[in-house]
């Protein structure tokens, strides 16, 4: 009897992936939320030049779950791989500036898009992303980098050790 290696892809029923793929956009929306719910919390905070309103994390949230739909968009795209030979980090690092670039990318369609529903030109709406600064968008694709980066690290144990023994190792054996 042959063990399956923690790389092979066991076959799955539709409903299972489309369970497996919700739960998957579930956790990345909640990591991403704590960040961009930490992120205004500093820049209200920083800023100075508006009230702390539940309504900012709310749109905090929204953007995670944009966020995470890209970043599973991009996944499909760009599948994550692990070269055992080197290491996770290594083998990461480039598919990390792939998934920067599509969510960003995609940032920016979702900027024109936004801009067309409320009346304006798809391009000029494009060109406000980012307050029209190429110098906040690098700022802002390096934090997202940031926030990427972990979450692909811990994505890479996953698929490297397995999901069971990469808990483990992380939060303990379960009682």
């Amino acid at each position: 009897m042959n063990a399956a290696s923690p790389n092979s892809a066991p076959t799955h029923t539709l409903k299972e992936k489309v369970k497996e793929e919700f739960i998957k956009a579930f956790q990345l929306t909640v990591y991403f939320s704590i960040w961009f719910c930490a992120l205004t919390l500093l820049s209200v905070t920083t800023l100075h030049t508006q009230s702390l309103s539940f309504t900012l994390f709310g749109f905090a949230i929204i953007k995670a779950a944009l966020c995470a739909k890209f970043m599973l968009i991009a996944q499909v795209l760009y599948p994550i791989k692990i070269n055992q030979r080197s290491g996770i980090v290594n083998s990461l690092f480039l598919e990390s500036l792939f998934y920067i670039l599509v969510v960003i990318a995609l940032n920016y369609l979702e900027a024109g898009v936004d801009g067309v529903i409320h009346g304006k030109d798809f391009i000029t709406s494009l060109a406000d992303f980012g307050q029209s600064d190429p110098l906040h968008v690098l700022a802002m694709s390096i934090v997202y980098w940031l926030i990427v980066w972990p979450y692909l690290i811990f994505t890479g144990f996953k698929l490297a050790l397995g999901s069971t023994a990469t808990h483990e190792l992380l939060l303990g054996k379960k009682s």
